[in-house]
């Protein structure tokens, strides 16, 4: 591939390994991530550099992987000796093509696709963007073989340009962004160890994700200097189940259930507010209860999650204010059923009964620690049962908070609250800390010099406002937070291995300088090839000298 675009402009470049890239199918959680991360490994090989330094290619398998994936990193060693290191990153795996329906087959042929979206009545702005020819069409066009194609590219360039360069590149392309994260979470110890043998120092690393128009007609290019957190919230709800004769005097959960899911559900009233941000309030991914089929009992437990996304707050700070949610969804059901119940009773002219409707609500945290101090010491066999099963880890943590449940004598109504995968820290810069400010003021001036030269309008923005995965290089919580996300995090160590002590030690900040294009992870998925292709290798470029300084 190396002598295919050899000789080629930098778009030019840019362009023919996006297109390569689109060709090979990387679906999250199949081998064609394997076959990626190999094939961008023969590629850096037949890069002139690294036919000189073969040492500085790694190709790495992650470790307890169960599809065996595969870490990808390249070095570029300075030839001044000098430790600081900018990281580039991408991720290599895409969504599946199952929305592309009756045109699936075309799914990865850029020009068939904007063939047919030429004429596509459906959607005048796919079309007029078809029709233009400055859009590639193609899953993972947007989301991000561009972006990898980008930093390939780059990292040719200064392989060549050596004297433009005042430090070390370590490329990183790693796969399952989509899902679990697998990839960068496995990558850290390579990243330690590599920090270690070269003696380098992570000034930061730049992402290159997808960034889109936020509203029609939006033309601004945000750059991000930080990514949100997420986390994953789960309440396991238990009641007093009841014969639909007598449904009254039971708890149902699901009432329950859907009480504390009106309260957090779309609530921007528990976003954090933080000016020229886009910052996004929970969703409720996921609500069942217990049955399994029909009968006229009513449910015993109810299950629901949320996607929770966090900034400036702690998972601590969070599950805080989810406890106070729950138990204010609690007591208001509490009292509507003794009201209903009293109407019932003397409705029908019977004799009132002193029934309990309390439901109590706690964290895992202070539920196993009930249960300890009750003697019962079976929590950990509990865990160990769980134990390599091909189950959704999140089905899997609520078995483990259930079967926890049936261990209390008193089988309480209860409400326990606890986290589930995955889990995303937030990374920001702090600006009140002089390594904040300076890197945030070095960006700042070469968005500022770019937009003068060329016209572009650049909005700084503190967080990416979607998953990213660099959210596993850093970690500012403390040890008590680390503590206290474990404690309430079921079986972390093998349904969501990661490493927190590592992030702390590394304390990445990781930027997002994206390519810009529209609907990713839609059929009509689309990068803008001047501005992605002709302008950001050298934004990005441009940015690298400037931090290295």
């Amino acid at each position: 591939m190396f002598k295919h675009i050899q000789g080629l402009r930098i778009e030019q470049q840019v362009e023919l390994l996006t297109r390569e890239l689109i060709k090979m199918h990387s679906y999250s959680g199949t081998n064609g991530e394997i076959h990626k991360a190999e094939w961008l490994f023969k590629l850096f090989q037949s890069f002139p550099y690294y036919q000189a330094y073969p040492d500085y290619l790694i190709l790495q398998e992650i470790e307890t992987d169960l599809y065996k994936r595969k870490n990808v990193f390249a070095l570029l060693k300075s030839p001044n000796n000098t430790t600081k290191t900018i990281i580039y990153f991408a991720h290599f795996d895409t969504v599946g093509t199952e929305d592309f329906g009756a045109i699936q087959a075309i799914a990865h042929n850029p020009d068939a696709l904007e063939t047919y979206f030429s004429t596509y009545e459906n959607n005048v702005d796919v079309m007029a963007d078809a029709q233009s020819g400055e859009w590639l069409f193609g899953r993972g066009s947007l989301d991000m073989q561009s972006g990898v194609a980008v930093h390939l590219v780059n990292l040719l360039y200064f392989s060549e340009h050596m004297d433009e360069l005042d430090g070390n590149i370590l490329v990183m392309f790693n796969p399952d962004e989509e899902r679990q994260h697998t990839g960068v979470r496995g990558a850290l110890s390579e990243l330690i160890h590599l920090k270690e043998k070269y003696n380098l120092e992570y000034v930061a690393a730049i992402n290159n994700d997808l960034i889109s128009p936020l509203y029609p007609e939006d033309t601004n290019k945000y750059i991000y200097t930080g990514t949100a957190g997420k986390l994953l919230p789960c309440f396991a709800v238990f009641g007093r189940e009841a014969h639909v004769g007598e449904s009254l005097t039971g708890i149902d959960p699901t009432t329950i259930a859907s009480e504390i899911n009106l309260r957090i559900n779309q609530n921007l009233d528990l976003v954090e507010k933080m000016e020229g941000e886009l910052v996004l309030p929970p969703s409720c991914l996921y609500f069942r209860d217990d049955k399994k089929q029909y009968d006229v009992q009513t449910a015993l437990s109810a299950r629901l999650y949320f996607n929770y996304f966090y900034y400036e707050k702690t998972p601590q700070a969070v599950l805080t204010g989810l406890v106070k949610i729950a138990e204010e969804a609690c007591h208001e059901f509490e009292d509507r059923l003794k009201t209903s119940y009293s109407e019932f009773v003397q409705l029908n002219q019977l004799p009132k009964r002193e029934l309990n409707w309390s439901v109590e609500v706690t964290t895992l945290e202070n539920y196993i620690d009930y249960l300890q101090k009750l003697g019962i010491n079976e929590i950990d066999r509990i865990i160990d049962e769980h134990q390599n099963t091909d189950s959704d880890a999140r089905e899997v943590a609520f078995e483990i908070v259930e079967a926890l449940q049936k261990l209390d004598p008193e089988k309480k109504p209860r409400v326990i609250i606890f986290f589930a995968p995955p889990f995303l820290p937030s990374n920001y810069l702090k600006l009140s800390n002089e390594r904040g400010s300076s890197l945030s003021e070095k960006i700042q001036a070469v968005l500022e010099k770019e937009a003068t030269e060329t016209g572009e309008t650049f909005k700084l923005r503190k967080y990416f406002p979607y998953l990213s995965d660099g959210s596993f290089l850093s970690f500012e919580g403390s040890e008590e937070e680390i503590r206290s996300l474990k404690r309430n995090f079921p079986a972390m160590d093998m349904l969501f291995p990661i490493p927190l002590e590592k992030m702390k030690a590394l304390n990445i900040p990781a930027f997002n300088v994206g390519v810009y294009g529209k609907d990713a992870h839609k059929w009509t998925e689309r990068v803008y090839k001047p501005y992605s292709f002709g302008y950001l290798p050298g934004l990005i470029r441009a940015i690298t000298k400037a931090l290295l300084k």
